[in-house]
């Protein structure tokens, strides 16, 4: 993160008035060093080029700190650019070496050595300099008396003058000497724009600047860029990185006042706008006429084709506003993507560097949190877009790498599970090792770190000589290791093997019991065995299986014999609808919509239709045959069965009755060849002597078996026979629907 511009925010303060900034004038780079210091500036730019840390033969001079200050490079008085001059504050790393053998006159042995005192300390310091889209690298040379040496004592400072940077722009400062003796040091800060400087006399860019503000609505980022109509300049929107060079996303050359609108999945911390234009006058006699008519049409082309197109050097501007926003950081780490890479690399890729720590963990099968590990990753090496390497002798499946941000996880990766396979059971044991070549062992469990010799309750304390024997036995894969501590995982596929084979034989042991109880006790579990498959298949027919029954309603005694067969069927059970426990619903709706309705109900559940013949409902079927809608109107307010007839004959007719009608009459009320001959498509039983096949057609696969289902007939058939005697001794009308049909005639 960038740090505050210090030295500028002591000179404004709060105060919008800000103090002139001292102007350095010609464009030449130049240096100066603290008294009793020397120094060279090298001409022209060198390579960065940082190479590996070396050891230092001695006394060093080194850079400890980098400060900055703001001034102005003035080509004339009212042409000046923003310049940034650096102090490199240098310190001693190190001692001088003594000598080894000295002759009898006390002097050196080697005349090569010089006295500390007569000595000079030279060091090459490279200083770097970053600002989008420029880069520089400049190389001073620093000597400094021995006399003034001081072991880890600062000797003093060189200032260079200075990197030219364009206004609001982001500059990132390097330092460290040729060879390099320590980590570079580094400094990232963010210059301020027109805005806010009093700069507008001196620096002619902001004169003609394009104001450029953020606003946000809604889940829509807006950047309002408010200038003149004819202004010409160009748009950037870039990635900012801090690890790498900045990454280019989105550039448009635009022209007068912009709103343009980003989507908020768009936002990222690192994502910096800029935008540039060149701002070069005219020649001198076009200069003196803008100054007398600004706004002449003539000297405005000239001035415009100036800006347009744009320069290379032309004035840049730039704002990272989304630095600190929230949603910004959240589409950072959705769009972070943690890989690894075989053997053992791991890579953490995200458009912007990340602040955040790695660290190895192990992830037991069946879930549960990774424990961490050690040796923990640094959160100084998560470098992203840079491929990095683990500190493993060997992989593992069950190691994984954890990205976290401010304690809160944000990422893991277990190690190529592509190449590696699923995760093991196996069992990670911690070593530690101490003075005189002790070690202690503790198996990790979820629990924590259980010592292999303990009285815990854990499968690690159980196992605990068995482990250690298959780790000194070289069964155990080491996966680390250093001088006080080392990581082994231990395969525990035999004592599952061991823990399952005791499971196998308790259950053969059961089954064994099972068996001889079944050959002493074999008739009474057949009768329990059979109960229950009955008790099964009924209860399933009676959630399975519902009946309609439909009869012609000729008078109270047949009602009554109908009602006691509905009851009978209850019992069976079998869900049965009749229209004689429906009076009041049938009254509302209607004969025609109450057959309608129950019948849709019944089919869709897969149940039965059941028509029982009378004398009566043998008339009705005929007259509806031979008048169709002509026939006859029903007995009466409650008859279904006549209602009925216009949706029961086309299934008939149409072929479509088969397994969803069932037919059915009563010994000594009609004879089966009184049915007529279309109803006779689907089975017509005779009741109750051929109550057990009505009983198993009505039931249908769930039926019991025929000893069961006869048992159920003989109930059926006894609770039918009163109410069917009574019917055959009631005298009838001769001249009713039934004559001629008793007994068959």
């Amino acid at each position: 993160m960038p740090v505050p511009w210090f030295l500028l925010s002591l000179a404004l303060g709060r105060s919008p008035m800000v103090l002139s900034l001292e102007k350095l004038m010609g464009p030449q780079d130049t240096a100066r060093c603290s008294p009793g210091l020397s120094c060279h500036l090298w001409d022209g730019d060198v390579l960065c080029l940082p190479g590996s840390i070396v050891s230092a033969p001695g006394p060093v001079l080194v850079p400890t700190r980098l400060q900055t200050e703001l001034v102005l490079r003035c080509h004339q008085e009212t042409d000046c650019d923003l310049c940034v001059r650096v102090a490199i504050h240098l310190a001693v790393h190190g001692h001088w070496k003594e000598p080894k053998d000295e002759d009898e006159f006390g002097r050196a042995a080697d005349p090569e050595l010089e006295e500390p005192a007569n000595a000079f300390l030279q060091a090459q310091v490279v200083l770097s300099f970053q600002a989008y889209p420029t880069a520089r690298c400049v190389l001073l040379e620093v000597q400094v008396p021995a006399a003034l040496v001081q072991p880890g004592q600062s000797v003093g400072s060189v200032v260079f003058d200075c990197f030219e940077a364009a206004l609001g722009a982001e500059v990132r400062l390097w330092s460290y000497t040729q060879p390099r003796y320590q980590k570079e040091l580094n400094l990232t800060q963010q210059l301020p724009d027109c805005k806010g400087l009093e700069v507008r006399d001196s620096i002619q860019s902001c004169w003609a600047l394009p104001w450029l503000g953020v606003s946000a609505d809604g889940d829509d980022v807006h950047l309002v860029l408010d200038v003149s109509e004819e202004q010409h300049f160009g748009l950037s929107l870039y990635w900012n990185q801090i690890q790498g060079p900045t990454k280019p996303w989105w550039h448009k050359n635009l022209t007068g006042p912009q709103n343009i609108t980003l989507n908020h999945t768009d936002l990222f911390p690192c994502l910096c706008i800029q935008d540039s234009y060149s701002f070069f006058m005219a020649p001198f006699k076009c200069h003196l006429l803008l100054e007398a008519l600004p706004y002449s049409s003539n000297c405005l082309f000239i001035l415009l084709w100036k800006v347009w197109p744009l320069e290379p050097d032309s004035v840049r501007t730039s704002i990272c506003p989304f630095r600190e926003d929230p949603r910004a950081h959240r589409n950072l780490w959705r769009a972070a993507r943690l890989r690894l890479l075989p053997p053992q690399g791991w890579q953490l890729n995200a458009p912007c560097s990340l602040l955040a720590e790695a660290t190895l963990c192990w992830q037991a099968p069946g879930g549960g949190p990774c424990q961490s590990l050690v040796p923990p990753l640094s959160w100084a090496n998560v470098t992203v877009n840079k491929t990095l390497e683990l500190p493993l002798l060997n992989a593992h499946p069950n190691l994984c790498v954890q990205v976290s941000s401010w304690e809160k996880l944000q990422l893991q990766q277990c190690l190529w599970a592509d190449s590696l396979g699923a995760l093991k059971d196996d069992m990670l044991l911690v070593e530690t090792r101490g003075p005189q070549d002790n070690r202690s062992l503790c198996a990790l469990e979820p629990s924590g770190c259980t010592p292999l010799f303990s009285r815990a309750s854990t499968r690690a304390a159980r196992l605990g000589e068995g482990l250690l024997q298959d780790l000194q036995s070289g069964q155990c894969l080491q996966l680390w290791e250093d001088d006080l501590r080392a990581l082994w995982a231990c395969p525990m596929d035999k004592y599952v093997h061991q823990r399952w084979a005791l499971v196998w034989l308790a259950c053969l042991l059961l089954a064994s019991v099972l068996f001889l109880l079944f050959l002493f006790k074999k008739d009474h579990v057949k009768g329990w065995l059979r109960l229950l498959k009955e008790d099964l298949r009924a209860g399933a027919a009676a959630r399975a299986r519902a009946a309609l029954l439909l009869y012609s309603a000729e008078d109270s005694g047949f009602e009554r014999l109908v009602g006691a067969l509905a009851s009978a069927l209850c019992q069976l059970p079998l869900r049965v609808a009749v229209d004689l426990w429906s009076r009041r619903e049938l009254s509302a709706q209607g004969p025609l919509a109450w057959f309608h309705a129950q019948r849709r109900q019944t089919l869709q559940e897969g149940g039965v239709v059941v028509l029982l013949f009378s004398p009566g409902a043998v008339a009705l079927c005929h007259e509806w045959l031979q008048d169709g809608a002509s026939a006859s109107a029903p007995h009466g307010p409650h008859d279904a069965f006549a209602a009925s007839l216009s949706c029961v004959l086309p299934d008939f007719l149409q072929g479509r009755a088969p397994g969803r009608y069932v037919g059915a009459y009563f010994d000594g009320l009609l004879h089966s060849e009184a049915v007529p001959t279309l109803f006779r498509s689907v089975p017509v039983f005779s009741l109750p002597s051929q109550l057990p096949d009505f009983l198993g057609t009505l039931q249908g696969p769930a039926a019991p078996r025929p000893g069961r289902l006869g048992e159920r007939a003989k109930q059926v058939s006894r609770a039918l026979q009163p109410a069917l005697d009574q019917v055959l001794k009631a005298p009838r009308d001769p001249g009713g629907p039934g004559d001629g049909t008793r007994d068959g005639t």
